[in-house]
Formats: C-alpha cells, structure tokens, sequence
C-alpha cells in the first residue's frame, strides 16, 4: 500500500483527478475506518491512532490524507458522542467495511466563508412533504466528487428558523461541481465548490437542528483535539519534504568538493533544525493525543490548539529551509520537494486560523 500511493501521488498532483485508487488501498488497509467506535462494531481508534494514520498517510499523499482525515473525524466525534440518526449511521458503518464510503461536512459559503468566525449558513432547508429540500452553494468541500454523503450545514425557512447539518446522500439528484479546484497545494483533494438544488432531504435525517445564536457558532475550543490529527498529517507532509533533502544531500556531489553535500557543515547543520523542528511538533502532537485519549484533565483544549500552531509553523520552516538550502533544484517540477512545499502552504489555512486559536488561548492565559 505504501509503495502505491506515494507512486500514484505526483500522479495524481498533475492531472488533479479523484485519487480512487489510493483511496481504495487505504480502505483495504482499514485506514478509512479506524476510528469507527466499539459499540459499532469498528477497532475503536482514539485521537492518537487517527494522528498516526494521517501522519503516515500525509507523507504519502496528503491530498489522500484530507479526504480520509474528513471521514475520520466524522466516525471519530459519532464513536465520541452519538448523534447519527441510529438506522442510518448503521447502514453507513456497514457499507464502509465493505467499500470506501466518504463522509464529509459543508459549512464553508462564499459570502460566509469559515464558520470558525461566526455567522449563519445561507443555505437553505425548506420543508417538504417528506422531508427537507435543501439549496445552497458551499465551498472547498473536500473529496466533493467522491463523497457518499455531504453533511449540509443550513438554516432552515421555517417561521423561527433553526440551524442544523443535513446528511444528503451523495448519489441525490440536484448535487453540482460549480467550481472547480485549482490551488497551489493538495491538487488531487477534490475540494471544490458544490451547489445543491433542492436535494431532497429525509424527515429525520438531521443533526443537531437547534435555534439560532449558540447553534449558529463554531465551539473551536470543543473542537480542538480533533486538529491534532490535521497536525500530524501535514508533519507527515514535512517528513516527505525532509526525506527528499537527505536524498538529494547524500546524492550530490559537486565536482569542486568531490564528496557528498551531506557531510558539509552548512547541510548537516540544517538537517539538525529540521529533524529538531519536526520531532517537537510530533512530540507535541502525538503527546497531546495520547492524554486526550486517556482523559488526561489537565490538558485543556487551549493547549491543543496551540499544538496545532506550533506544528503548522514547524512544519512550514522545516520545508521552506529544505528548499533554500537545494536552490534550483529544489523548486523544479521533477524533484519532489517542490510538491511538497506546494502542499504544506495548506497547513494554515484550515480552521481555526492561527489567529483565531492564538485568540483563544490568550483570553485563557489573561483569565478572561
């Protein structure tokens, strides 16, 4: 499985395809499934195995990574606290050990943009004989053309409006690509923009319908140890780039020098900042996950989130020291580290911003 993905990976990069292929292998590994719950049957993979997963999986092929990380998450909060309609999550558990089901949420709206910062979706869900026919564009939803079910976060039309996540089936006629992904970063993860025109929603096929004000808003502290394993995967991503350094340093030899770059004092010196960069934000990363997991008190989600931060900025200064060091060649379109470096910009940019999290932890740390 590894060799396979990492091959399919500058693959899928240039040509931005639905990464199929990898996905089913990492299905066939159980990797898609590895924080379904106990109670449902699954292996019961806490924060720290789903860290470890999308770490290895980051370093293989981080566009593959997101799609997985996102239908993780999902099993991971449901195995957390149940909150499925009980039949159908069931249906779904069932299909995803025999296939690759992906799941995922779309909150994200042009006018809207990140929840993390408040505001009320513009999409819609109006009531119908049956059910709920939901409209609405969403945005960088990602794993879009693969996905089984898309998690429509709406407002619905009634008289005293609620806000709830409606799980619409993937296959539901009314579901449109509308715009295309075209980024620097993680080419092949699909997260495009999609329209849904009145896609008919079951009765009882909502999540968590509730009024406005509180329901409307993003809990990014409640959140916060479910980053930790979007950490690890772009780590992941960091241990790729760092990995195509030592090839390169070992495989360079300038004629004025006559041996290898890797013994020169300048490369081994920035080996030593980026294995330390690295291997302090897998400490932080992994450590966090593993007192989340064990119900550790004292760790609050303050110091999740700021773990995020520290691996996002790590992750980015190992890779860029990477590719100043090899020059040239390091932005070349054959050499991996430049797709690497491409990837890792997208660290970042996942919600909550580094500012929102830093927000948080500051009003913690001034007792506020």
């Amino acid at each position: 499985m590894t060799a396979r993905i990492a091959e399919l990976a500058a693959r899928y990069d240039e040509s931005g395809d639905f990464p199929a292929e990898s996905l089913r292998l990492a299905h066939e590994a159980g990797l898609l499934t590895a924080t379904v719950g106990r109670r449902y049957g699954g292996p019961g993979g806490g924060v720290e195995e789903s860290a470890r997963v999308l770490h290895r999986l980051g370093r293989l092929d981080p566009s593959v990574a997101l799609i997985a990380a996102m239908t993780l998450s999902v099993h991971a909060r449901q195995a957390q606290q149940p909150h499925w309609p009980g039949e159908l999550y069931a249906r779904v558990v069932k299909e995803s050990f025999e296939r690759p089901v992906l799941v995922n949420h779309a909150r994200v709206e042009p006018e809207l943009g990140s929840p993390a910062r408040g505001g009320l979706p513009s999409t819609r869900a109006r009531r119908t004989a049956d059910g709920w026919a939901i409209s609405g564009t969403k945005r960088f939803v990602t794993g879009a053309e693969g996905l089984d079910w898309f998690l429509v976060w709406a407002t619905t039309d009634e008289a005293e409006p609620r806000v709830g996540t409606f799980l619409v089936p993937g296959a539901s006629a009314g579901i449109d690509v509308t715009g295309r992904w075209d980024q620097l970063g993680l080419r092949a993860s699909g997260s495009h923009d999609v329209t849904f025109r009145d896609v008919e929603v079951g009765a009882d096929d909502v999540i968590g319908l509730g009024p406005h004000g509180r329901a409307a808003e993003q809990d990014n502290r409640a959140g916060a140890a479910l980053h930790l394993p979007l950490a690890a995967l772009y780590l992941g991503v960091a241990r790729a780039a760092q990995e195509a350094f030592h090839t390169f340093a070992h495989a360079r030899v300038p004629a004025n020098l006559g041996h290898p770059v890797a013994r020169t004092e300048r490369f081994r010196a920035a080996a030593g900042e980026i294995e330390v960069l690295l291997a302090a934000a897998e400490h932080l990363v992994f450590g966090g996950a593993a007192k989340v997991d064990a119900g550790d008190p004292a760790y609050t989600p303050e110091q999740a989130l700021g773990a995020r931060v520290l691996a996002d900025r790590h992750g980015l200064r190992a890779v860029e020291l990477a590719v100043r060091l090899l020059g040239n060649p390091g932005l070349a379109r054959g050499n991996p580290l430049e797709r690497h470096f491409r990837d890792i910009q997208c660290a970042p940019v996942h919600a909550p911003q580094a500012d929102v999290s830093l927000l948080t932890v500051g009003t913690k740390a001034l007792s506020l």
